[in-house]
């Protein structure tokens, strides 16, 4: 698997084709060598079109005044260089949300000035530029979000359960535009509708309660929800994984000095890892004799 998605390396391209003239691109193509696989492009739109397809499908190895890296990189990094007027654009914000999905955030730090001299106090001057950091560890597992989210789709179509999968693609094209409010509501939804699903397939045939179902999931033979990992308990007074999570899906409004971006960040990531878990436990737990 590539690092990067595609939604994050056709908009990194489109963010770079917003401050990069025609020439500019050229140059770039003859430092990256991949003018040869890109044929004569004579409009922008062809042009980011091309990049995209080699990026995407071959993903050389290209010179960047870094060092050598694969082409992805190459252009995640250009593009996160934008001047201020670009990062008030769609695809700036595609181009973030790219990069959550892949695992990477976009932070501001402070660093010297390499073209200033040092100041009166004799400490050089310093400026701000974004850097790319991992919002995780590279070597965790079970930790790349595109993959999880993959699978789940997979499970999720695997077992019918269509109307949770239109939930969750809902949520994603929310989180893709900036639109955080709707896809944290798709998302709460979400982990409602597959919950439910998942207790009706397991023989659950009573009120329309969120607690009855897991309280019924927790208390099958075998449970589904296993007490001894906290994820469900009888007694309400006792630490309640999936309870916790379904609350904290459902939190009053939004809270002064708290991002809305990371909080729907958050949510998605602990949403698909959560449902990756409980989906192939159901998925084992009906292949068994």
């Amino acid at each position: 698997m590539s690092t990067f998605n595609r939604l994050t390396v056709v908009a990194a391209i489109e963010v770079i084709e917003g401050f990069h003239s025609h020439n500019d691109m050229k140059v770039h193509e003859e430092q990256w060598d991949i003018a040869q696989y890109l044929g004569a492009q004579t409009a922008k739109s062809g042009r980011i079109a091309a990049w995209a397809k080699v990026a995407i499908q071959m993903n050389p190895t290209v010179w960047t005044e870094d060092g050598q890296m694969p082409l992805q990189r190459a252009i995640v990094d250009l593009a996160k260089s934008a001047p201020e007027s670009e990062r008030a654009k769609p695809a700036w914000r595609k181009y973030l949300a790219g990069l959550r999905f892949d695992g990477f955030e976009i932070v501001t730090v402070t660093v010297p000035d390499p073209s200033s001299r040092k100041g009166f106090d004799g400490q050089p001057k310093t400026v701000e530029q974004l850097e790319l950091k991992r919002m995780l560890p590279a070597d965790v597992p079970e930790m790349d979000f595109r993959e999880s989210e993959s699978e789940v789709e997979a499970l999720l179509a695997k077992h019918g359960l269509s109307v949770a999968a239109g939930h969750l693609a809902q949520a994603r094209s929310s989180f893709q535009r900036g639109e955080w409010a709707g896809a944290n509501a798709q998302l709460r939804t979400f982990v409602e509708s597959y919950l439910s699903q998942l207790a009706a397939k397991l023989g659950y045939a009573g009120n329309d309660n969120m607690n009855e179902r897991l309280k019924y999931l927790g208390e099958l033979e075998p449970p589904f929800l296993l007490p001894a990992y906290n994820e469900w308990h009888a007694n309400d007074q006792k630490p309640q994984y999936v309870k916790g999570l379904w609350s904290r899906m459902h939190p009053e409004g939004s809270h002064p000095g708290l991002s809305e971006e990371e909080d729907a960040t958050f949510r998605l990531q602990i949403t698909l890892i959560s449902a990756r878990l409980l989906l192939r436990r159901f998925d084992k737990r009906i292949l068994l004799p």
